[in-house]
């Protein structure tokens, strides 16, 4: 008996005021989430938005869901500030820039890293799947910019960044002293030795 094949045809795009309503909603999550951390519910944000609680579960299911879809956005704008801004930099500057704005960027988030935080329980709120590797991608590219202008060691690594990142991050999250200090040490020793060129 021969089956039935099924039509393979691509899904279908979200109506449009399907996709304004998920992108108003994860931006007001985004501030939410920055400005109260975890204590931020779902029909808060609904109320916040202007939209029906029932439209909000029906784009970010639960809490978590809402809550790695902010990060993913935090991460996608720092991606393009990153292609945008410091990749265009003056040669030598792409990477300290990038770091600067990090800084800034998890300074001002702190609700939200404590939120990724406690929704994967853990201590680690970095870019995940295909996020991250498009990250990676243009950090190595921010990396290969410097050392190639001379301003940056031979042996730095998007590893590296990364650790730096995580170093920021903590300093900001532990309120243990002033992570632009931390980072101005940082790059001290990222620069080349005397005499390596």
């Amino acid at each position: 008996m021969e089956r039935t094949q099924l039509s393979s045809s691509p899904p279908r795009k979200p109506r449009a005021d399907a996709a304004r309503n998920r992108a108003r909603i994860l931006a007001v999550a985004r501030t939410l989430l920055a400005e109260h951390g975890s204590e931020v519910q779902l029909p808060e944000v609904a109320r916040a938005a202007g939209v029906g609680v029932g439209t909000v579960y029906r784009h970010f299911p639960t809490q978590r869901d809402l809550v790695e879809a902010a990060a993913e956005l935090r991460f996608a704008e720092i991606e393009e500030f990153a292609r945008t801004r410091c990749l265009r930099a003056e040669p030598g500057h792409a990477l300290a820039g990038y770091l600067h704005h990090v800084g800034e960027v998890l300074a001002a988030d702190r609700g939200l890293s404590e939120s990724i935080e406690g929704t994967r329980q853990s201590a680690s709120s970095e870019p995940r799947g295909e996020t991250r590797v498009q990250l990676e991608t243009v950090v190595g590219e921010l990396i290969e910019r410097d050392r190639g202008a001379g301003t940056l060691r031979d042996d730095c690594t998007v590893a590296d960044v990364y650790m730096i990142v995580g170093s920021i991050s903590a300093t900001i999250r532990s309120e243990a002293g002033d992570w632009r200090r931390l980072l101005e040490i940082v790059l001290d020793g990222l620069r080349p030795p005397t005499g390596a060129r």
